[in-house]
């Protein structure tokens, strides 16, 4: 560094039992002349009165960065004036008070020619902070004032110490130390260092209670936000002494106490003594109960003739003889003065009345309503939206300005506002007074959140390849209230591109209009005997869908809408076609009945009924959607298909938010019978369900499905057994005419820390079932009695053991006769239709020696339709939603406590998400 000076601690004074800086030694000051002794060193013979001389000359030496004219301008000395002892000692004063020099001395008092020798103070090079771990050094140094190129002083110094001390203490380190010291450099330069020795954390060790006889103490420590330090709150913050959340502490003890019927209940002392070490603090309070109090009686006196004074005191909840509690009377204020703002009153001030009976223990109760004038809306402001447009705001507020002033419009508004999910959340619409006692003004202080979301997947599979997943959606775009989205989907099981838009009010009507058009590459999977996934049916499905809706009340709204799609339902004619047909032996006879061409042309409407208080994030109010679609208008498909979907929300207070869903449809055909085991409901235009609708489950993964199982040979016995690994059978779901599906779930609040992270847990309990399809036609079964086509054989040895054998399925020809193989008399083989022999001239087959038949055997298996039940399927589960850093995820841990055959259950889900 260039030190030319050795490092030298600073000894000085003691600040708050703190080291403090004080100047660095360095070479003494010149001594004054034999002849000119100081004022500072020469000690003077007492005398009568002040001896007056006359300053001939004046001059400073020692000056180096501080011109001597500056130096002169700190004191009152000037050339020809007289002065005195007391002059030249005001002088010295008058300078070092100044903080620009280390050392002054005064010579050439007897002669007058006065020499001010100073010594500045030198000039800070570096402030460097050292052992500073748990405050970051630029939150420091914005509290300290020492900076480079200022000039050093102690006074400084002691100040910026308290500084970090104080940081330190609000940070519950009260054992922190701070010790400065100074590096002497070259040019009257120091660097300044401070050695911070943070300490441990002070925690709160014991928390003691005095006077409480009603409650003990573990009862009150559960009502305080300190907490004592113990082993399982390691990682609370909540064990830190706070001097703020310990004057918290004591209004919340008088809140609890307030609420059990203790009205005059008081802390008498709260005392919080740090231990010597410095480490932990012992907390004592000093209370005093009082007597326990009831409800007298309860009335309402109303300055306000609307009111119907005996109708409102029964109405705010409070009963004569119920314990007395404080915050019945705070929610009875508040039912009152929203009563009053039903009528059109929004400055209404209800006051409570309280008359103890200290003998019969009672609390007598009057609520007093100010007269008060019904009020209009003078005014609606709207602030801070720099996107979106103030009609899109101004169209969800039930008010106009001049209509009477309405507090539950004012809420329905706010409610609606805030179920745009364009704003933060916790938005409230203000009232304040108008020009006039009758006037109000509202006023929407909005701030803008994003509106945009952006969902990115991608991964890798052996089976899949490379999975690419991506969609983008502008909730306001161009700040109006449309919606757009595009969506985009490629894996080698799906493939899908969406285009959508949504008019919310088209032509500033209360009408909203959309449409989506699409392509969709759907790929249907099954687990097959080696445990491989393999394509099944593919589904492409090409259209568009037009939409329109109108609200008919507040809260019922109507929406009609048309679609037109054009689908193709197709198996690998690689794999599953043999002589240019389905091959129910590999497909199954189900998928070979589902394979075609169809167009659906239909119209449907839902009828919407939506009370909840926000569309996001609902914590109250309820949903009701019945919807029907009826496909037939042309196409090729005729159907009803009928839903059901209802939604509860209950805030149960803390941050506990309860909500019940249930949901369920079904699917009549109006077609004619497409032949026995083949359903009127093509596989394609069933209901599914699963992941993620009903979590606990796979995708696809309740109900109706065919299991297809090979027969296999006990290695050890030799016994033929049916495959029962579950991983080894091949599963198709084939979907379910009617469904239903119920969920309980409750959001369980969390600490303000997880809060800021936007963790939201919740636990449910979910049940459901898919049901309601013709059982499909067997592909193949065992022979019976008699039987030889079209089934397994079987043969039973002599201890009666029963083999199912191979079935061999024969070669076709372009007219469906099965082909052999004739041997001419040279050994060469010649394709024949004929069983026996060769065909003569006129076609008839002419031979009795049996031919080689053409084709392939097919191992034994058994086919199970499972799962066609409305048996309840049950799942319980905890799912978690996060805000991360990589945007909305949602995780879920679900158990399936009852599931049928066949069910595909699934343990651990997660999706993410991004928002802009």
């Amino acid at each position: 560094m260039g030190v030319r000076a050795t490092t030298a601690l600073l000894a000085g004074t003691m600040l708050s039992g703190l080291p403090v800086m004080a100047s660095a030694q360095t070479a003494p000051a010149p001594a004054p002349a034999a002849s000119a002794p100081t004022a500072a060193t020469t000690t003077q013979a007492p005398v009568a009165a002040p001896v007056s001389r006359t300053i001939k000359t004046l001059r400073v030496e020692g000056s180096q960065r501080i011109e001597p004219d500056t130096v002169l301008s700190y004191t009152k000395l000037r050339v020809g004036q007289a002065y005195t002892n007391e002059t030249l000692d005001q002088a010295l004063r008058d300078l070092l008070a100044s903080d620009f020099f280390a050392d002054v001395s005064i010579a050439g008092v007897e002669s007058g020619d006065i020499i001010i020798r100073i010594r500045e103070n030198p000039i800070i090079n570096r402030v460097i902070l050292e052992g500073n771990k748990r405050l970051k050094e630029d939150k420091i140094r914005k509290e300290i004032k020492l900076a480079p190129r200022q000039i050093f002083t102690r006074t400084a110094v002691r100040q910026d110490i308290a500084r970090i001390v104080e940081l330190y203490r609000r940070q519950g380190r009260f054992a922190a130390t701070i010790a400065p010291k100074m590096v002497s450099l070259d040019q009257n330069r120091v660097d300044v260092i401070f050695e911070i020795s943070e300490g441990a954390k002070s925690k709160v060790r014991q928390i003691n209670i005095i006077g409480n006889e009603v409650f003990d103490d573990d009862k009150l420590r559960e009502q305080m936000a300190t907490k004592q330090a113990r082993l399982f709150r390691l990682l609370s913050s909540a064990t830190s002494y706070d001097q703020d959340r310990m004057a918290y502490d004591q209004q919340k003890l008088r809140q609890f106490y307030l609420t059990e019927g203790y009205a005059d209940f008081r802390v008498t002392s709260a005392i919080a003594e740090l231990t010597p070490d410095k480490e932990d603090f012992i907390i004592t309070y000093v209370v005093e109960e009082g007597p326990r109090y009831k409800f007298g009686d309860v009335t309402v006196d109303s300055s306000i003739r609307d009111f119907d004074n005996t109708k409102l005191a029964t109405s705010v909840g409070i009963k004569k003889g119920d314990w007395y509690d404080a915050k019945k009377v705070e929610t009875a204020i508040d039912t009152l003065s929203e009563t009053a703002g039903l009528f059109g009153y929004a400055f209404t001030e209800v006051n409570p009345e309280y008359q103890r009976d200290r003998e019969a223990l009672t609390m007598t109760l009057n609520f007093n309503i100010a007269e008060a004038k019904r009020s209009y809306i003078e005014r609606i402001d709207i602030n801070g939206n720099t996107n979106t447009q103030d009609k899109v705001i101004r169209r969800e507020i039930r008010l106009s300005e001049g209509d009477a002033f309405n507090s539950f419009q004012v809420k329905r508004s706010q409610d609606r506002i805030n179920s745009l999910g364009y704003f933060q959340d916790k938005f409230e619409i203000k009232q304040t007074a108008g020009s006039a006692p009758d006037r109000v003004v509202l006023t929407a202080d909005v701030e803008e959140k994003s509106t945009g979301e952006l969902q990115l997947s991608a991964g890798f599979s052996s089976l899949e390849s490379f999975i690419v997943q991506a969609s983008i959606r502008q909730r306001n775009f161009r700040g109006k209230g449309q919606e757009l989205r595009a969506s985009v989907n490629y894996s080698s099981y799906s493939k899908s591109v969406e285009l959508g838009f949504t008019e919310p009010y088209l032509f500033d009507k209360n009408i909203a209009v959309g449409g989506d058009i699409f392509r969709r590459d759907y790929n249907s999977f099954q687990f097959n005997n080696n445990g491989d996934r393999n394509t099944t049916y593919t589904q492409v499905s090409t259209g568009f869908q037009l939409r329109a809706g109108v609200p008919l009340t507040e809260y019922w709204s109507l929406s009609a809408r048309y679609g037109l799609s054009f689908d193709k339902v197709g198996l690998d004619r690689s794999r599953f076609f043999r002589n240019g047909v389905c091959d129910p032996f590999i497909a199954g006879q189900y998928l070979c009945d589902a394979v075609g061409n169809r167009a659906t042309s239909s119209v449907g409407y839902s009828l919407i009924f939506d009370s909840l208080n926000s569309r996001l994030r609902p914590s109250a109010g309820q949903r009701l959607i019945i919807s029907q679609d009826f496909a037939g208008l042309g196409g090729d498909v005729k159907y009803i298909r009928t839903k059901l979907d209802g939604d509860k929300y209950w805030g149960l207070g803390s941050g506990f938010i309860l909500s019940a869903s249930a949901e369920g449809g079904y699917i009549h055909s109006q077609e004619k019978s497409r032949g026995e085991g083949i359903d009127k409901v093509r596989i394609t235009d069933r209901f599914y369900l699963g992941e993620p609708e009903f979590r606990g489950f796979n995708i696809r993964g309740v109900g109706p499905r065919v299991l297809r199982a090979n027969y296999i040979a006990d290695p050890t016995t030799g016994l033929q057994t049916v495959e029962t690994n579950r991983d080894n059978i091949s599963d198709d779901a084939l979907g379910g005419r009617a469904y239903y599906s119920g969920r309980l779930e409750l959001e369980i609040p969390l600490g303000a820390g997880a809060r800021e992270l936007g963790l939201r847990p919740s636990i449910y309990l979910q049940t459901g079932a898919l049901f309601g399809i013709t059982k499909p036609r067997e592909t193949i079964g065992i022979c019976a009695n008699g039987q030889t086509a079209r089934c397994f054989p079987t043969t039973t040895d002599a201890k009666g053991n029963v083999t199912v054998q191979s079935y061999f399925q024969p070669t076709l020809d372009a007219s469906n006769n099965p082909i052999y193989y004739y041997t001419q008399a040279d050994g060469g083989q010649v394709a024949t239709s004929c069983a026996a022999g060769i065909p003569d001239a006129s076609g008839k087959c002419n031979g009795v020696t049996p031919n080689i038949a053409v084709g392939q055997p097919i191992q034994p298996f058994q086919e199970r339709f499972v799962g066609n039940s409305a048996k309840p399927r049950l799942a319980i589960g905890a799912g978690v939603n996060w805000n991360s850093p990589f945007g909305p995820l949602r995780i879920d841990l679900a158990y399936a406590l009852l599931k049928d055959e066949g069910d595909d259950t699934k343990l651990i889900t997660f999706n993410v998400g991004t928002s802009f």
